[in-house]
């Protein structure tokens, strides 16, 4: 358990919070590329409770600015796109990428006092299909040499989903690994061959053997937790009959991303990115280290569940998830389909808009959870004190950069080899890298 206090630092994103200002010290997921593939480029960005507008001016360079005009509070959404900026259609007031008010039309001739707005502005840029912002003061860290960005273009498939809960329990089930044997069991196993774009419908470490058969039949897995210059590796060891074990390595990126294995081809980077307090984005990018991603195939995937403009799913609480008691009896742990996004959605949702940690109790497996709650304590403690360098990836720009991966991997081998096995399978794994993720 631990105190409100407590629930409330580590929950609330708002200017001027605790974790909110850790969180504004990181890149964050702001938009997907393909929101601006339009005529006219320009969208509503909620992010970290404030409210914004991100668009590309005339000459293609993005600009992410404050929503209100800070002439009477229009919504510059409904702005008019012209003159390489946004033109509020209330009174003309016209504002460039930066914030900077150009011109007030209405004002008499001579005046300068557009030369003294500005309206609120943060640096952005565009990785693989993901628009980031920085939010928070100095110069933004740079970006880390990540697998999912030091993929080409072609080899990553960007997405995002809205789940309508705090931003903490979302990032919380990507570092829980004993919840896949039960939320994500399936009672019956697909043929591996056509799990392509699907996590879980993969050989388990290239082996004969469904992931979905592993996870189900080993549910007590053995887990470690290792702090690393980005955050933690999780390393979850199921020990199996025949004196071999399933090792599959995740990881928690600090701030607010995990980094798991999707297949033994693709790996899945996620940010858990507030909206405000009771609502979040989960943004992925799928990274392929064979060949390159069928990004058709994953978006139209996606799309069946997912309605735009807003990528929120399709099944929801409203609707009860889908759920079928058939099919719980008889195909799924959950009974809500065969996507397991809504099996995570509706673990993360149910627990309230934001979870009342004062009533939990967190055993063993739970151990990743406990150490990434102290992280983040931590974190905010040093930020307060001034310390913001002693953070993971917010130290020396030249150590940041460098950190690469990080490893996340499904492998089978011996079990008094365990430490060995997960290494080897990946080095392999980038040994036939056409990327050269490593370089």
């Amino acid at each position: 358990m631990m105190s409100q206090e407590q629930n409330d630092l580590l929950t609330r994103v708002g200017p001027g919070t605790g974790a909110g200002a850790v969180l504004r010290l990181y890149w964050q997921p702001a938009a997907l590329s393909e929101e601006l593939m339009s005529a006219r480029p320009v969208v509503p960005v909620n992010l970290l409770g404030e409210r914004l507008v991100l668009f590309r001016d005339n000459e293609g360079r993005l600009g992410l600015i404050g929503r209100h005009c800070p002439h009477r509070g229009a919504d510059l959404c409904y702005g008019r796109r012209e003159d390489n900026g946004l033109r509020c259609p209330f009174h003309g007031w016209h504002f460039d990428r930066t914030g900077q008010c150009v011109e007030q039309p209405a004002e008499p001739e001579g005046s300068h006092m557009y030369k003294h707005i500005k309206a609120v502005s943060y640096p952005v840029i565009e990785r693989n299909g993901i628009i980031f912002a920085y939010m928070g003061p100095g110069e933004p860290p740079p970006f880390p040499a990540l697998d999912c960005f030091a993929a080409p273009e072609n080899h990553v498939f960007a997405f995002k989903g809205l789940w309508e809960c705090n931003w903490l329990q979302a990032m919380e089930v990507g570092i829980d690994p004993a919840h896949a044997s039960f939320l994500h069991r399936f009672l019956q196993d697909e043929d591996p061959n056509e799990g392509y774009g699907k996590q879980f419908r993969d050989r388990a470490g290239n082996t004969e053997i469904p992931m979905t058969q592993l996870l189900r039949e080993y549910p007590r897995p053995e887990i470690k937790v290792e702090e690393t210059p980005y955050g933690l590796r999780l390393i979850s060891l199921r020990h199996m009959k025949d004196g071999r074990s399933h090792v599959r390595v995740t990881n928690q990126i600090f701030p607010e991303a995990i980094c798991i294995p999707m297949s033994n081809e693709m790996t899945i980077t996620q940010w858990h990115v507030p909206i405000d307090d009771t609502n979040c984005y989960w943004y992925s990018m799928f990274t392929s280290f064979k060949k390159p991603v069928d990004k058709t195939t994953m978006r139209e995937q996606r799309m069946k569940e997912h309605r735009l403009p807003d990528y929120a799913p399709i099944k929801n609480k409203r609707n009860n998830y889908g759920f079928n008691p058939e099919e719980q009896a008889k195909l799924t742990y959950t009974g809500m389909g065969l996507d397991i996004n809504v099996h995570d959605q509706w673990a993360v949702e149910g627990l309230g808009p934001i979870q009342d940690r004062t009533q939990e109790h967190l055993g063993r497996a739970d151990v990743g959870i406990s150490r990434y709650r102290r992280l983040l304590l931590d974190a905010i403690g040093k930020v307060k004190k001034g310390e913001a360098g002693a953070l993971p990836m917010r130290g020396d720009a030249d150590a940041t950069a460098s950190i690469r991966g990080p490893i996340s991997i499904d492998a089978i081998g011996k079990t008094d080899d365990w430490e060995n096995v997960w290494r080897q399978a990946d080095a392999g794994r980038r040994a036939d890298c056409p990327w050269d993720a490593q370089t």
